[in-house]
């Protein structure tokens, strides 16, 4: 269907950057759950409270050097995924933008994204591990309920504070000229 100079292409419309930006915010929301928590802080591993958890993992625990070693390899893996999805949100932000890339880089959409990414991680980890399978928690010990609270109610301001944040920004048009930007943008 031919198109007048006016007229809008649906072909023609912005790639978003919700999808690379959600992505990189859950692995990079992942990596900072690992480095800090189950590295620097040692308040957990993957399966640190596997002997009250609600699926039956075998139980490895971390005051023992075999058990130290599972938890290890487990961090690892959850690092694994946390890499894979920080390669996987780059490519598909590559993907989308030919044009400009450090306009998008200073964008607070792509980093209103990132942030709502960090916490649908934070909700989702903390949902899932923390409280519905019970393999670890942010803290153990008598308050760790309050603990996994927190971080699930760190979860919830990252992503709404993410989501204004990208609503408070201007949208990427790869296909708009420099110029055309800038007016948007004033």
């Amino acid at each position: 269907m031919a198109t007048t100079t006016g007229e809008a292409r649906a072909d023609d419309a912005p790639a978003s950057l919700q999808l690379p930006g959600i992505v990189l915010g859950v692995g990079l929301g992942g990596f900072v759950d690992g480095i800090l928590l189950h590295q620097l802080l040692q308040w957990h591993h993957m399966l640190s409270s596997t002997d009250t958890d609600n699926v039956g993992v075998k139980y490895y625990s971390p005051e023992t050097v075999p058990g130290l070693e599972m938890n290890t390899v487990w961090d690892g893996v959850f690092h694994t995924v946390c890499w894979l999805s920080v390669l996987l949100g780059l490519a598909v932000l590559y993907s989308r933008v030919t044009h400009d890339r450090r306009r998008v880089w200073a964008s607070r959409v792509l980093w209103g994204w990132i942030l709502a990414g960090w916490g649908l991680f934070n909700l989702v980890e903390g949902v899932l591990d923390h409280h519905v399978l019970g393999i670890h928690h942010v803290h153990a010990g008598d308050d760790r309920l309050w603990w996994d609270l927190g971080f699930l109610a760190l979860g919830a301001l990252l992503l709404a504070g993410g989501w204004l944040l990208q609503r408070s920004g201007q949208p990427f048009e790869p296909g708009a000229s420099s110029a055309r930007q800038a007016r948007r943008s004033a």
